[in-house]
């Protein structure tokens, strides 16, 4: 969801930036008592350089300095000591300080330094404290031996065998207490995958011997057996039961019960699925060795068939056969509803014209008792333009759209291919969608598009989905009036590219890597290519046949001509941890299509279009490109021209080439506010849209820095560039975005003139000359220097 807001609202979101930046220079220490002091240093010496950051974390986190803006918050809007937005001041606590000491001394105890011994010591000036803890590390004690002690023959292979796959312990190694703990879970998890149920992590014990006088030690594991026992008992899967309950979790009615088959028993108190819909998805089979990993991949493909909630791990029973050792396994299921319907809105504020989107998604998630999901989805929107009244005349266009998914929770092929279901739930999704779009005194244009798409994971890393056909069928009907107006200025290009009846069949294929890391800390790289190439199959019929061909040369089928293309585009990212939750991502996405063969300009919506919430945000959707395209200047001066241009808007501004960029730091500024993080972060945005040809005028003087063609020599002249910061509001279950974007560099304009920030920043918000200049050759229209973009979600 995502609002444009215009000028006029932009003084009071302003002042109330400003007026936290204006809080964040008060007194931090203005609330404190007369015997209290604010601790605003902590500082830590003699720690090797590797662990110096860790150890500040081992000071107590309510001897830790505030962030200012925090503790501003906090100051200023919590009342009578109640905690309700920022956080509260760290107040020097000395018994706190103690604590603090023996911790880092326990860290770097467990770091290897056995001898480490830490001091502390506290100033105080004008009611701010400073902490200072000292550090003599002493000597860095190694692993000399290692030794292991097992009883249980089996277990000791198995240990020995994984061991060196696992171990963070080596003889000429670090001593690190921390690496014994992580040995110790690897190979909890090791017994749970082979079989051995009954095994408990206390089962596994370290001793090790520091008395030598070479700073050396020797480290032993101990692995026991159960008490009693001379070996640990290893299980095998026996029986499954199945019970799905009612939507409201209860065991009510009579059942829908089946014996599957020697494993599963199916019960259904909802009676809305097949057994098979749930036993697909149950990795550990009869006769097995018990697994923990199949088990958690068992709960996690169940949760990700979006028709069951509370899915909780299997439980299991052990069976009074001491021979065999076998587990019958209970999975209990309470479904989602079974139907349920969402309604978005979302609203536009931008330059004299209001907007609004209404959307409805309804969901029905078990069709033919198979956890398939049917969506039908509607959407319209409409943008007014206030300067022609509040009649029905001042629309000036519409956008309608339905259409339908029907998704299956598994790959639907003529082939017999294996379950694709380690990695994630795959889908099969056939769609069909039906647009109007009208933009008044200019076009109506429909299109119906119909297509089967296969999604499935390769890994946890590696995401694919695959379109292997897409038929789309799209007619666009000029207004006669714009079709003489279009003509008499040598508009070819626009009535080829928006009222042209097209049909064609297609593909499109995409790849993602590391999506899974994309709401992490982690240092690294996301990256999803796209591809969709259409026509090529129609145009071997079409000469196989020897179809007709239109006024155009173009071969028809169906009575119709068809599209022919190929569109290409990369999203690649560089995401950068920095410290805390600081995070720097990089990102670039180009994208170029191709139309080839029997078409001679791409489908009106295979064009790229720059601008938006999500993309160069210090300009609306449609409005910026391609290149250096000055619309002002593109028309004639006349009212033909002043009709065109009115009538074109958000149509003529697309390309075949997009290149854009973005920078983003990314920041946390408050842990609590009203409840919620509150997360801020500072981007530059860069790039544009460029078209393959130049655009032909008649009447004007187009010069190569604004007719739109793509050329490295003038790359940088073409390039935008906005610059801005925002607000994101982390709820848990999804983001609340509000950014504040600022037009840097306009490449509509010309050498210094491009960089409209520094040039005019006195006309930020109010009119001056250069804006009511810019308002008399387009027509009316004002040049806007900031746009808010609000949304759901990160931009990228």
């Amino acid at each position: 969801m995502k609002a444009y807001i215009k000028p006029a609202g932009y003084r009071l979101t302003i002042l109330t930036i400003l007026l936290l930046f204006l809080i964040s220079g008060c007194s931090l220490t203005r609330k404190l008592k007369d015997n209290q002091a604010l601790v605003r240093k902590v500082t830590i010496t003699g720690v090797d350089k590797e662990f110096s950051e860790a150890a500040l974390t081992y000071v107590d986190k309510n001897q830790q300095p505030n962030n200012k803006f925090n503790l501003q918050l906090y100051l200023t809007f919590s009342k009578n000591g109640k905690k309700n937005i920022g956080d509260p001041p760290a107040i020097l606590d000395s018994s706190l300080v103690e604590y603090s000491r023996t911790q880092i001394e326990k860290f770097l105890n467990n770091k290897g330094y056995l001898k480490a011994k830490v001091t502390d010591s506290i100033t105080v000036k004008n009611k701010r404290a400073s902490l200072f803890f000292k550090a003599e590390e002493g000597p860095l004690f190694k692993i000399r031996k290692f030794q292991d002690s097992i009883v249980d023959p089996q277990v000791r292979a198995l240990y020995r065998a994984n061991r060196i796959r696992f171990s963070h312990i080596q003889p000429g190694g670090r001593f690190d207490k921390d690496s014994l703990a992580y040995d110790r879970d690897e190979f909890y998890l090791v017994m749970k995958r082979n079989g051995y149920f009954d095994f408990f992590r206390q089962y596994i014990t370290f001793n090790y011997d520091s008395t030598f006088n070479n700073n050396v030690v020797d480290v032993k594991v101990l692995i026991d057996n159960p008490i009693g026992k001379k070996y640990h008992p290893t299980y095998k899967i026996n029986n499954t039961l199945i019970t799905i309950f009612n939507s409201n979790g209860r065991s009510s009615g009579h059942p829908d019960t089946v014996q599957v088959d020697s494993q599963f028993k199916f019960v259904d108190y909802s009676k809305r699925f097949k057994p098979k819909t749930v036993t697909t998805y149950i990795f550990q089979k009869k006769g097995e060795l018990y697994d923990i990993d199949k088990q958690t991949l068992t709960t996690s493909r169940l949760s990700e068939l979006n028709a069951f909630r509370n899915v909780p791990n299997p439980s299991y029973d052990k069976l009074p056969d001491s021979v065999n050792r076998r587990l019958d396994s209970r999975i209990d299921i309470i479904p989602l509803k079974q139907m349920s319907d969402r309604v978005e809105g979302e609203f536009l504020f931008s330059g004299g014209r209001i907007g609004y989107n209404l959307g409805n998604t309804f969901t029905h998630r078990d069709m033919f008792k198979s956890a398939t999901v049917l969506e039908i989805k509607t959407n319209w929107s409409v943008l007014f333009d206030n300067s022609r009244g509040s009649n029905s005349s001042a629309i000036e266009n519409q956008d309608f759209k339905v259409g339908a998914n029907l998704i299956y929770p598994r790959i639907i092929s003529p082939f017999n291919l294996p379950i694709l279901g380690k990695y994630g739930v795959p889908h099969t999704t056939f769609s069909t969608s039906y647009q109007l779009f009208y933009q008044k005194d200019l076009v109506k244009r429909q299109s119906f598009i119909n297509s089967l798409t296969y999604d499935w994971a390769e890994t946890s890393r590696k995401l694919h989905s695959l379109t292997p056909i897409s038929i789309e069928f799209s007619k666009g009907v000029i207004d006669t009036g714009a079709y003489s107006q279009l003509l008499k200025y040598n508009r070819f290009s626009y009535i080829y590219l928006i009222g042209r009846t097209v049909f064609t069949i297609g593909s499109q294929y995409t790849y993602q890597q590391n999506a899974n890391k994309l709401n992490s800390l982690e240092d690294f790289i996301y990256f999803r290519g796209f591809i969709d190439v259409g026509g090529n199959t129609l145009a071997l019929l079409t000469r196989a046949l020897n179809t007709p061909k239109d006024t155009l040369g173009e071969h028809k089928i169906f009575g119709y001509p068809f599209s022919q293309y190929s569109k290409v585009e990369a999203d690649v990212r560089f995401y950068k941890h920095v410290v805390g939750e600081q995070q720097f991502v990089f990102r670039l996405n180009p994208g170029i299509g191709v139309p080839y063969g029997n078409s001679k300009e791409l489908v009106f919506e295979k064009n790229f279009y720059a601008g938006g919430a999500n993309d160069i945000r210090a300009w609306l959707p449609r409005t910026l490109g391609p290149g250096g395209f000055n619309r002002g200047t593109y028309y004639p001066q006349d009212s033909v021209g002043n009709a065109a241009r009115s009538q074109l808007k958000y149509l003529d501004q697309l390309g075949q080439i997009k290149i854009i960029g973005n920078m983003e730091y990314r920041y946390n500024l408050t842990n609590n506010f009203f409840g919620s993080k509150l997360k801020g972060a500072s981007f530059i945005d860069f790039g544009n849209i460029w078209g393959l040809h130049a655009l032909s005028n008649v009447g004007t003087t187009v010069t190569p820095d604004h007719d739109g063609k793509f050329r490295l020599s003038n790359l940088f002249q073409t390039t935008a560039m906005g610059i801005g910061t925002g607000f994101r509001l982390d709820l848990t279950f999804f983001i609340l975005r509000f950014d504040a974007a600022f037009k840097f560099k306009d490449p509509q304009f010309d050498g210094s003139d491009q960089w409209v920030l520094v040039k005019h920043f006195n006309e930020l918000f109010k009119a001056g000359d250069f804006k009511r200049a810019y308002s008399n050759a387009n027509g009316g229209d004002s040049y806007n220097f900031m746009q808010l973009n609000f949304g759901i979600g990160l931009p990228f």
